[in-house]
């Protein structure tokens, strides 16, 4: 029952701004109610508001419950780095790989401090600290300053790990990246290429389109369609709506990402590595832990306990908070 009212509150959301504004204010204070409930409780609470589903952390076997395992138990400090998108690029150096960096052109404590006139055009800019809190600078357009002053602002002042106790979010110094845009023209859409990876190895990939609203927000209706390693598609649908699976064909380069993947993949348990690739370049996105807060239904649901299968908790990758 639970489930299905925030079902319909969220798409009520995407709609409606006003709804929307009720629905964050709401969100927030939830948050703060529940952030002094212990990460298992809260856990189990969010997956049954979620799915609709009881989660169980004693014998996990889906994806989901394994990666809600490792997000209890995992305190790897590389899982904090690598979800810093600042200091992740110190770690795609050194790997070797500076050169699918996106090109930026500063990091800032306050939206204040940014100098709009020393910008391009068009620029890109997102928190480092969370997941989704993004807009596009455009010149030609009408920029608010003052709003995008008070939302960014208010956005720097949150943690994220309270949002679904991913861990590794919990003490990165917050701060705002202006990075160059991927794409030239204003309606143009990044396809993203999103591969999982269990312990460096590439098992599928995502490939999601339609993810950000004009004015570069993160969009409610993005679609994904899922491949396996040879970029064979499956009918499986995780969360998102299908797209006609002919308007993506394999990249050129495929080969050459899959590679990319797994060197940034090769530490750690599982991890979902995000890539671009703009007309033949490849760009590096992101690293992902725990996609879609662990709560991203499957279906059929037996694909979720095949994933879960190829997540191995006993693993030497796998780093204890020792004061536990």
């Amino acid at each position: 029952m639970i489930y299905n009212l925030k079902n319909t509150i969220r798409n009520l959301s995407h709609k409606n701004r006003l709804f929307y504004s009720i629905y964050k204010y709401a969100n927030r204070h939830k948050v703060k109610i529940l952030s002094k409930v212990d990460d298992e409780k809260f856990a189990k609470m969010k997956y049954r508001e979620n799915t609709g589903k009881e989660l169980n952390l004693d014998y996990p076997r889906t994806f989901n419950e394994k990666l809600w395992w490792l997000k209890i138990h995992n305190r790897d400090p590389l899982l904090t780095t690598c979800s810093d998108k600042v200091m992740v690029r110190d770690y795609v150096k050194g790997k070797g790989l500076e050169h699918i960096l996106v090109p930026i052109y500063g990091v800032y404590k306050t939206p204040e401090e940014i100098d709009f006139n020393e910008l391009p055009e068009r620029a890109f800019i997102k928190t480092n600290h969370g997941s989704g809190k993004n807009i596009i600078w455009d010149k030609k357009k009408n920029f608010n300053h003052k709003a995008f002053n008070k939302e960014f602002r208010n956005a720097l002042q949150e943690n994220y790990y309270y949002q679904s106790r991913e861990w590794n979010y919990k003490n990165i110094p917050p701060r705002l990246i202006v990075e160059k845009m991927l794409v030239d023209n204003p309606g143009d859409s990044l396809i993203d290429y999103r591969f999982l990876c269990f312990e460096g190895e590439v098992k599928l990939i995502f490939v999601d389109v339609e993810t950000a609203a004009e004015d570069g927000s993160h969009s409610p209706y993005a679609k994904r369609n899922v491949y396996d390693k040879e970029f064979k598609y499956l009918d499986i649908k995780v969360a998102r709506e299908h797209f006609d699976k002919n308007k993506v064909s394999k990249p050129v380069e495929f080969d050459e990402m899959i590679k990319y993947a797994e060197i940034l993949s090769e530490s750690f348990v599982f991890s979902r590595i995000d890539l671009y690739n703009i007309d033949g370049e490849i760009y590096f996105g992101e690293i992902t832990f725990y996609p879609g807060g662990c709560t991203q239904l499957f279906e059929p649901e037996e694909y979720e306990i095949e994933l879960g299968s190829w997540i191995n908790l006993q693993s030497d990758k796998i780093i204890y908070d020792e004061k536990k």
